[in-house]
């Protein structure tokens, strides 16, 4: 029996970058992430560079997540271990489910390119109570590109077998939690 192939699902996604020294002219990691989004077909509904400041990256955060219209944001930055990186701390208010296997798989993949510098990293990624999903990815334009390639997005891809979170999209937004 053949398997029906589904067609993909252009989705909304919001790119944002933390940053105390990034411009749009040299922001190489957000400009990685909307090309990677473009050419798969992606629409890049918002792009903003926002200081490492909480107050002002969980307004970003709140005013994206409460945007009926954007499906994924994509933040690049503010993932390590200092204490001017916030981008965990931003967002956790936010979160209604954590998914940790997009960090531990990053890690992994992060291994063979960095060894075990890879621990310094706290990327990980998260649905917001509305049904955003969140990707936290560090500031690296490499670790950018490993994050894009090889994880998000073939999640981003309703083709992609055997699961993905574009097919799970709907469910996670309107079926109700069981009491």
């Amino acid at each position: 029996m053949s398997k029906t192939v589904r067609p993909f699902v252009p989705l909304n996604v919001a790119v944002l970058t933390l940053s105390d020294t990034r411009t749009r002219d040299n922001d190489t990691s957000g400009d990685l992430i909307e090309e990677r989004l473009k050419t798969a077909g992606h629409q890049v509904a918002a792009r903003s560079i926002v200081r490492e400041d909480l107050d002002k990256l969980r307004a970003q955060f709140k005013n994206w997540i409460d945007d009926a219209a954007i499906d994924v944001i994509i933040a690049t930055g503010g993932t390590g271990m200092t204490q001017r990186d916030l981008t965990p701390e931003a967002v956790k208010p936010f979160i209604a489910k954590s998914i940790p296997g997009f960090g531990e798989l990053f890690r992994m993949l992060s291994y063979a390119e960095i060894g075990t510098s890879t621990i310094q990293s706290r990327a990980d990624a998260g649905i917001a109570t509305n049904g955003t999903v969140i990707f936290m990815l560090p500031g690296s334009t490499n670790a950018c590109r490993l994050g894009m390639d090889k994880i998000i997005l073939s999640q981003l891809d309703a083709s992609y077998r055997p699961c993905n979170l574009v097919e799970l999209l709907p469910r996670i937004r309107h079926e109700p939690a069981p009491k």
